[in-house]
């Protein structure tokens, strides 16, 4: 699957323990990340600073269901039982 683009649901919803530009400390969970543009795209995709989480996260139907709205929800449920 390919992650669709304005969605931002995997940069609000998941708690992030390392640290991103910006946000030396990472964010908690359902924190918007400000490396999240308006569009929600996000401003570190392809660089460098980009976190490791991040690259290593996968976009998947079963996770991001067919709308944002329900990708937020699913990765939400998923941060509250982990």
């Amino acid at each position: 699957m390919e992650c669709r683009l304005g969605c931002g649901a995997c940069c609000i919803a998941p708690s992030i323990s390392s640290a991103i530009p910006n946000m030396e400390q990472g964010k908690p969970a359902g924190v918007r990340c400000v490396q999240l543009n308006d569009d929600n795209l996000c401003r570190l995709f392809g660089q460098p600073e980009r976190p490791q989480v991040c690259l290593d996260f996968k976009p998947c139907s079963i996770v991001c269901g067919d709308s944002n709205e329900v990708a937020l929800v699913n990765l939400n449920e998923l941060e509250r039982n982990t």
